[in-house]
């Protein structure tokens, strides 16, 4: 598959055209922010979500103590990630006219469609406007993406960094061997915000270097080592003040990695094995421990997970940006730029289906490959259109149709599902119901607030109250911090259903289904994401259930 190249020169009707698109991409960012503005107080906590606020807290407390309050050096096992978006919603909700976690939904929006804009202006750069915009479609229409945004305190904020660095990487490989204030500003940035959010930013590292050696490899055939070499070392003397604000910025967000110039080994140290009990989650109908996932995992919820257009696209254009990287009649700073990119999106699949490590919680943590891959599924789409157009005469027009079609299937999809976007399924493997039984939908148990909100709802409808001197007491199966927030001091949780008043329960494999009368029930295509039950007067011996045994 070939891919656009931009043209340098663009004529009146050139220049016309492409500002509709960008007009357009503008629109579109627009609504997703009006849409998330709308909307952004319906997502509920996540399992780890309560832990990330009390460490956002804890590091604001450590700057505005002068560096002396150092709890959030120790905090759980939290130092061993940076706390970037933790600190900004920490602070937000310092000015804010909202709740800590209202703040936190507000904040993971914000940081979601700052994604959304950067991977328009990567694939703008690299494939021209209408690249640009649909790169920027195709990903804002990803329910993976969009669901994330929003209460996902590690994946989604690293998924951004990652891209602050991706659109660094390719405004410096556009100037080579020179390097810009902005490109090597925002590269600096970017590394320092990915690096300094999670350990798994090396892999923006690796992808520059080869993308670099690739450089040096290609000018070294054409102009000889020594003059190759001399470029590369200009550029590596322009990137010192890039590197030394990536060390900056890394201490800023995760400053447990600057206490020892050790301490970022150790923390791949300790995540290069699994650090957590192992457990079992359901993948392909079968419970298998986390640690023994089979290498499909990866590719398989790729293939159900992801929207089929943007699989289609997105992996199509990888290979075909590798293919333009190695082709002689394209520029030297292009084939470069193709290869990092194509790398950004493939590397980190490639690495772990061979290495294999504990692999849990769906594919939440390769949300950073999503960006490179629409900007990869953009190019694909300028050059499908060019392709038709001239070859087999179909107008733009039809192309456009098409490729609005193929992105309204899972706009359908997330508004069925809507406010748990991320559980969704393609219609590949049947949505969320063929999904049901086979896979985890809910497995950061979103549904607990509006499960939360029904029975509070229910139980004023009957008029019930408490008994004085005492609360509710609520069995959960589940994250308790959830219906802990929502539910209020009248409530206690429990994971003992002995003498509790009613339970509530994920619709997940692991939480049993009990008979007793059901309060409420969230359901959403057709599928029960979670119920509350009545239990006063009924004996349960446990929440839990394992099918099979």
């Amino acid at each position: 598959m070939a891919l656009a190249t931009p043209i340098p020169a663009l004529s009146s009707d050139e220049l016309a055209t492409s500002r509709v698109f960008d007009r357009l991409a503008v629109a579109v960012l627009g609504v997703v922010g009006i849409v998330a503005l709308l909307t952004f107080r319906d997502y509920g906590l996540s399992w780890d979500d309560y832990a990330h606020s009390e460490y956002g807290d804890l590091l604001l407390k450590f700057y505005l103590s002068g560096l002396r309050d150092q709890r959030a050096l120790s905090w759980v096992n939290l130092y061993y990630y940076g706390g970037g978006f933790d600190l900004l919603a920490a602070l937000a909700a310092k000015i804010l006219p909202l709740t800590l976690f209202e703040t936190r939904r507000l904040m993971g929006a914000a940081v979601g469609v700052l994604g959304l804009f950067l991977t328009w202006r990567i694939g703008r750069r690299v494939g021209g406007p209408a690249a640009g915009l649909t790169a920027l479609v195709l990903l804002a229409t990803c329910p993976l993406y969009y669901g994330h945004m929003f209460m996902n305190p590690k994946d989604s904020p690293f998924a951004v960094a990652m891209t602050i660095f991706l659109l660094g990487l390719v405004r410096v490989f556009e100037d080579y061997p020179r390097v810009s204030i902005a490109g090597g500003a925002l590269l600096g940035a970017g590394f320092g915000l990915s690096f300094g959010s999670r350990i798994m930013g090396a892999f923006g590292a690796i992808e520059a270097l080869a993308a670099l050696a690739f450089i040096f490899a290609l000018e070294a055939r054409a102009l000889g080592i020594r003059s190759a070499g001399a470029r590369l070392g200009a550029f590596a003397l322009a990137l010192v003040p890039a590197v030394i604000l990536a060390y900056a910025v890394m201490a800023f967000v995760w400053p447990w990695s600057v206490g020892d110039p050790l301490n970022p080994l150790r923390a791949v140290e300790y995540f290069s094995r699994f650090f957590e009990k192992p457990w079992q989650e359901l993948f392909d109908g079968r419970l298998i421990p986390v640690p023994n996932m089979p290498r499909s995992y990866l590719p398989t919820l790729f293939a159900l997970k992801l929207p089929i257009i943007l699989s289609v696209l997105g992996f199509g254009g990888a290979a075909g940006a590798l293919v333009a990287a190695f082709r002689g009649n394209v520029a030297v700073n292009r084939r470069a730029i193709l290869l990092a990119v194509a790398l950004a999106a493939l590397l980190p699949l490639v690495v772990t289906i061979a290495l294999r490590p504990a692999m849990y919680n769906g594919i939440r943590h390769f949300v950073f490959v999503l960006p490179p891959l629409a900007v990869l599924g953009g190019l694909a789409t300028v050059s499908l259109v060019e392709i038709a157009a001239r070859r087999l005469r179909v107008p733009p027009v039809a192309a456009a149709l098409v490729f609005v079609l193929g992105v309204a299937v899972p706009v359908v999809e997330m508004v069925r599902l809507h406010p748990y976007e991320y559980t969704a399924f393609n219609w590949f493997s049947g949505g969320v119901a063929g999904a049901r039984d086979r896979y985890m939908l809910d497995y950061w148990g979103l549904s607990f607030k509006q499960a939360s909100q029904a029975l509070l709802a229910r139980l004023a409808e009957r008029h019930e109250t408490k008994g004085s001197g005492r609360r509710w007491r609520i069995a959960v199966c589940g994250p308790h911090r959830s219906p802990q927030v929502e539910l209020g001091p009248d409530f206690e949780t429990t994971w003992d259903p002995t003498g509790a008043d009613f339970a509530m329960m994920l619709g997940e494999f692991y939480c049993a289904k009990l008979d007793a009368p059901v309060l409420v029930e969230i359901v959403r295509d057709g599928v029960t994401f979670a119920r509350v039950y009545d239990i006063r007067g009924r004996s349960f011996p446990t929440l839990l259930t394992q099918p099979g045994l």
